[in-house]
């Protein structure tokens, strides 16, 4: 199956870059790798957020079919793992959508924010005012971390400033899910779920594994794991590459001490070497096709070398010629020097020709480390799952990773006919129907569980 052309021109119209900032502190990285290995195990984190986390109501509107609720609370995250959050995003805000008439039960799905939807106006519109209207379904709006309210000062709209922040991102909405879950089972509303669109779909699924009872999950176009989207998607085109390989080439650190910390080893991961390698090079052929690109000659930085100034941070791919990618059983060790703060010294080994390969298969690695399902628990049942998936999505792509089905054995999933932009702009009605078929596949199975 193809990709959408829709998609790639879409992906053209964006100018901004991802991670200008680079991958994030080294430090941030180790606290982010351990937290996960706590919240990848849903019995570990039985006891991390208290049945009664407070939760708080801080205006109320009424609308001519439903009562809107804002609310607040502090983000577990900022106890756990103190001063990984930034300041803004330390305080979780959401929106409550609930009908004036209940039609049958009183059921809620918490709706988690994709790229670019800051603030609530979006999911309300398009997905909760009408989920009133046909089903008289409760809509709980959580707003990300780094998004509307709670993106950070320095962050240029939803562009997020480290890879790191992403991480960030997961680990704090899989937390406040859970606040705001066992909220909403204080309050007696009945049935819960979860849902979301792309990146809210990935976050959807994170939060519903570290759930422990059955619950009904909806996650439209998101697929197993995020890496495939920074790595061979068309979101890849917007990453800053040029600034990643900088910090990746001269802070020994991520090679030396980060890569020791990933443990995600499923027969997609970075250690499956032949496959990695045959992935990227596929990638490479379509980004210097895409984008035409020239080998930029090598500027001083910091003591070593940048190889920099193509604008998708993909300037040595010409020079690449034949050579083969690594992967982290064959990365280079040192070939140079450090200086007293870990940098290299040798220009070589800051412009070596494999850079680009290694940086990419760093992403793979780190992403899958945080994102993939595989490294996180299986939902406690997966026949409540129903995936809506765009069969042409060129922003999620599912060649090379392992499927969902393979992960959450007994789940449905859904295929549209186009791709990831069409989808989202003509597919509402769709996702909607999934979530009523997910609820009342729960109804039906679990009938007395409240």
């Amino acid at each position: 199956m193809g990709v959408s052309r829709l998609d790639v021109f879409y992906r053209r119209l964006l100018l901004t870059k991802l991670f200008i900032g680079g991958w994030g502190k080294p430090e941030d990285l180790k606290r982010i790798f351990e937290f996960r290995k706590i919240i990848g195990d849903r019995e570990k984190c039985k006891s991390l957020v208290p049945q009664d986390y407070p939760v708080y109501i801080n205006k109320t509107e009424e609308l001519a079919d439903c009562h809107v609720q804002e609310g607040f609370f502090i983000s577990p995250l900022e106890h756990l793992v103190p001063g990984i959050l930034p300041q803004e995003a330390v305080k979780a805000r959401f929106q409550f959508i609930v009908p004036k008439r209940w039609q049958k039960n009183r059921p809620v799905c918490i709706h988690l924010a994709g790229t670019g939807d800051h603030f609530f106006w979006r999911r309300r519109t398009l997905m909760a005012r009408p989920m009133i209207k046909e089903a008289g379904m409760a809509s709980l709006l959580l707003e990300n971390p780094y998004y509307g309210y709670r993106k950070p000062r320095d962050q240029l709209r939803s562009s997020l400033k480290n890879v790191s922040d992403l991480f960030v991102m997961g680990g704090a909405l899989i937390l406040e899910s859970t606040v705001l879950l066992r909220w909403l089972e204080r309050e007696g509303y009945w049935p819960l779920g979860m849902t979301g669109i792309s990146m809210g779909g990935y976050m959807a699924s994170l939060a519903v594994t570290n759930w422990p009872k059955p619950i009904p999950l909806i996650p439209c176009l998101s697929w197993s794991t995020a890496s495939s989207v920074f790595t061979t998607g068309v979101l890849s085109k917007a990453v800053n590459w040029t600034q990643l390989e900088k910090q990746y080439a001269i802070n020994s650190r991520y090679e030396e001490e980060i890569i020791k910390l990933l443990e995600y080893c499923g027969a997609d991961s970075f250690k499956m070497g032949p496959k990695l390698v045959t992935n990227v090079d596929e990638h490479f052929h379509e980004l210097s096709e895409d984008h035409k690109l020239s080998v930029s000659q090598c500027s001083r930085v910091d003591g070593g070398r940048d190889c920099g100034g193509a604008t998708d941070g993909a300037e040595h791919l010409l020079s690449l010629g034949s050579s083969v990618g690594a992967s982290f059983e064959t990365l280079p060790t040192a070939l140079g020097g450090y200086n007293a703060h870990g940098r290299r010294t040798d220009p070589a080994e800051c412009c070596r020709p494999s850079l680009h390969k290694e940086s990419i298969s760093f992403m793979k690695a780190v992403m899958d480390e945080c994102t993939h399902m595989a490294n996180f628990s299986v939902p406690v049942d997966t026949s409540l799952i129903v995936v809506v998936q765009a069969k042409e999505d060129a922003y999620v792509p599912r060649t090379g990773v392992l499927s969902l089905q393979e992960i959450w054995p007994g789940c449905e999933v859904r295929y549209l006919r186009g791709g990831h932009i069409s989808a989202y702009l003509f597919k509402q009605n769709i996702f909607r129907q999934a979530i009523y078929d997910a609820f009342d596949r729960f109804c039906v199975k679990y009938p007395n569980l409240h």
